[in-house]
């Protein structure tokens, strides 16, 4: 069983914009969308550069008060996402492990990653709040998810001995399987189902068959 790819949690339609897209434009598109940074594609949806607030916002850096503000923004109105976008474009492929992007989310201090398809097109935005989201899973779903998934499908456990109990995405594995190192395995497969917060591996094994599972 495989934990959840970016593809499963990213969010679409991306709002993006074109390289002759106008500074107003931006700036109303970040406002409609309460988005805090756009892409810009070219003519095939491939990212090429992001626009965010500070790009727009550093035009204006040193504009003076009053009608200074007024000559700034007449100004800027001219300008394109192609002259104040950056070019440097945090992507992520959309079949990437959920847990890789969210390390990089991390690592990196950034907002969101824009998720790309094989050949290269934008096809979503993978923000913080999507993997967060994940967390809100209810209880019910989770249980029976690692019942079917886990328990039934990967280690072929009779769930008349072998239990699962979630509590606030906590999940409880208890009961008794064959093998030590489906034990294991059991664990580190729960571990990567959306939702779970923890583990706490109570199971126990007739047969320790000497052999540590490591994930795939």
């Amino acid at each position: 069983m495989r934990g959840p790819l970016v593809s499963d949690l990213m969010s679409r339609p991306v709002v993006s914009a074109g390289p002759g897209t106008s500074f107003k434009e931006l700036v109303a598109l970040l406002a409609e969308h309460a988005i805090a940074a756009i892409p810009v594609v070219d003519e095939h949806r491939r990212p090429i550069g992001v626009v965010g607030e500070a790009d727009l916002l550093a035009r204006h850096g040193r504009r003076e008060r009053g009608l200074g503000w007024l000559r700034g923004w007449t100004k800027a109105q001219g300008l394109t996402a192609r002259e104040l976008m950056t070019r440097r474009v945090p992507t992520v492929a959309k079949d990437e492990p959920v847990a890789g992007a969210a390390r990089r989310l991390v690592e990196a201090n950034l907002r969101c990653l824009y998720v790309v398809n094989g050949a290269g097109h934008l096809v979503g935005v993978l923000a913080r709040r999507d993997v967060l989201r994940a967390f809100l899973r209810p209880d019910e779903e989770i249980k029976e998810t690692v019942e079917r998934e886990v328990l039934q499908r990967s280690i072929w456990a009779d769930l008349s001995t072998a239990g699962v109990q979630v509590d606030d995405g906590v999940v409880t594995l208890s009961g008794v399987i064959d093998r030590r190192s489906e034990v294991e395995r059991a664990e580190w497969l729960t571990e990567a189902v959306p939702g779970v917060i923890a583990v706490r591996n109570r199971l126990k094994y007739l047969q320790d068959d000497g052999t540590a599972a490591q994930p795939h």
